[in-house]
């Protein structure tokens, strides 16, 4: 061994850049206990369980002590261990224990480490209170009294989302998270994308569920129930239903469907496909006449609601496209609008935040929603696992007629950089494969939070940006707002990676969430048609049903009398 080494339980482990004791713990092949280490969040080092012991018997946080050359510790001793269940006793006794009533029963990481310390007994009294509910949003729950106090939603609300919607509240024994003057999370600045559930240990914020409401349509003799799947489903189902991580499962997913009682089932890459007809017209005439640049992309409804909340000053800036699931569910209620039974309109999506959107009185017609029921793809896996259905070994079956028919361009949407490919496509004079596979490696690929890139089009070129993570939002914003810099396109996602990263997704990590997109990207290349004007459904609905209507059925404008 030629660099820098320490000793990590008596083994030589060569130093690599680590930045903490636990990177370099866990490339050495040991699991060191977390609740609040997450390496894109700030370091915390407030739940103590990474605790390892040095050679004099002195005790560091793995995770936020640097690694030395020459330093000799251990991880799992007589001390450690007793600390650790002690750790896990102490907040056991301050917690809620009807586990297996729980959102979070079997995949908790209190009770994950409960059953890995083994801890049978509580030597404390338990001083858990009732539950408090916050059931105000309609995107998540929270549970205060579930809470462990790891800071993990309070960092990914102000350091990665820029929100601020939640904080620690009070002091001592009395400490929680908490809104500011503790008003209801829907009163707060929230904006519904539950990154805050996603990090979440315990069952403390977990999405909110409309499964029971979604199995009364289906169960529903005189109601039609058609469903709509976001391209990001198909690819993030897979590691909870025995398959592999990143697959595409859309076939499996529409027969599960179709055995849980849905009357039709399409691919929301379809209405991806309209985004994209009605997106590029959009900054083509904008471009031309003048009109309000950047435009920005409106397919994320928590990007919509911050921008509502926090910068009102550029709504006219963001396009005035529906989001392909609402796009997408006012064509599907016109087709069917003339249905002897009562249809009810389901989308399966990756994002929490789409549940706010259903609801927004913009999607609505004479006061009925477009959308019925969004569940996410949590909310489906319970659904199969709650029918009995042997995922695995289901025969995948083609969605319905007659929106059969989706490009590639529609089905990367659910990864960040997506939906500007599928822009690009639209806009390139050369439509040739060269041009097309050419524009994959034009900087719009890739998990990183900000990218930007410059294409040409006709006699100019148009500088465009795309940012996921509403941080990284904010910081492209100020950017633009000093002078800094200047787009024609800002793309915007407010899950950090994508659609294929939203809080409605089963959680994974970093590899995992680059095997989602790895899989869109998979998708496309299986996808016969690659770009959405090529599309025969699409081209076949600008002659029909939306001939005459499509600013009414495939357009909305967000202003401040919206808010």
């Amino acid at each position: 061994m030629t660099g820098e080494f320490m000793l990590i339980d008596n083994i030589p482990v060569e130093i690599e850049g680590e930045k903490n004791l636990l990177s370099l713990i866990r490339k050495a092949g040991i699991e060191l206990p977390t609740f609040c280490y997450h390496s894109e969040l700030s370091v915390y080092g407030a739940c103590r369980m990474c605790m390892v012991e040095n050679k004099r018997g002195g005790m560091e946080a793995a995770c936020s002590t640097p690694p030395r050359a020459g330093m000799e510790i251990y991880t799992n001793t007589p001390k450690l261990r007793r600390y650790r269940k002690m750790i896990l006793e102490l907040l056991l006794a301050d917690h809620c224990r009807d586990c297996t009533t729980c959102e979070k029963n079997g995949e908790c990481r209190l009770q994950e480490l409960a059953e890995r310390f083994g801890i049978r007994q509580i030597r404390f009294k338990n001083t858990a209170e009732e539950p408090k509910l916050d059931t105000s949003s309609l995107c998540i729950i929270r549970d205060t009294n579930k809470c462990i106090l790891c800071g993990d939603c309070v960092r990914m609300c102000n350091e990665v989302q820029n929100v601020g919607a939640i904080d620690f509240m009070s002091r001592g024994a009395k400490m929680t998270v908490s809104t500011a003057f503790h008003v209801p999370i829907a009163d707060s600045n929230c904006v519904g994308c539950g990154q805050c559930a996603a990090v979440c240990p315990t069952g403390a914020i977990v999405v909110k569920k409309d499964t029971d409401s979604v199995w009364d349509a289906l169960s529903d003799p005189d109601t039609k129930v058609v469903v709509q799947i976001a391209p990001a489903v198909r690819v993030g189902i897979g590691g909870k239903m025995g398959q592999k991580a990143g697959e595409d499962l859309m076939g499996k997913i529409v027969a599960a469907l179709k055995r849980m009682g849905a009357d039709e089932v399409f691919d929301t890459a379809t209405g991806a496909d309209l985004t994209v007809m009605e997106e590029a017209n959009e900054l083509l005439e904008r471009l031309e006449n003048g009109g309000k640049l950047p435009l920005f992309t409106s397919c994320c409804p928590a990007w919509i609601q911050y921008a509502e909340k926090k910068h009102p000053e550029l709504l006219p800036n963001i396009s005035t496209c529906r989001s392909p699931m609402e796009m997408f569910a006012s064509v599907l209620k016109e087709e069917y609008s003339h249905s002897s039974r009562r249809v009810v309109s389901v989308a399966v999506m990756p994002c929490t935040a789409k549940k706010f959107e259903a609801t927004r009185e913009e999607f609505k017609k004479d006061g009925v929603p477009y959308v019925d029921y969004v569940i996410t793809t949590q909310e489906l896996i319970q659904m199969i696992k709650e029918s009995g259905i042997y995922f695995s070994e289901l025969e995948s079956e083609a969605i319905d007629m007659p929106f059969s028919n989706r490009s590639g361009a529609g089905v990367i949407f659910g990864v960040t950089g997506g939906v500007t490919e599928a822009v690009i496509r639209r806009l390139a004079e050369n439509k040739s494969t060269t041009e097309l596979r050419a524009i994959a490696f034009n900087g719009v690929r890739g998990m990183e939070g900000t990218k930007e890139t410059v294409v040409p089009y006709g006699d100019r070129e148009l500088k465009i940006a795309i940012v996921s993570g509403l941080k990284n939002a904010e910081n492209l914003i100020r950017r633009m707002q000093s002078g800094e810099a200047s787009y024609d396109f800002v793309e915007v996602m407010a899950c950090p990676g994508g659609c294929v990263c939203g809080a409605g997704q089963p959680i994974t990590d970093a590899q995992g969430k680059t095997k989602r997109g790895s899989g869109l990207y998979a998708a496309d290349k299986m996808c016969s048609i690659k770009r959405s004007e090529e599309n025969p459904v699409v081209m076949s609905l600008y002659s029909d049903l939306l001939k005459g209507r499509v600013h009414e059925l495939l357009h909305v404008e967000y202003n401040e009398r919206n808010r």
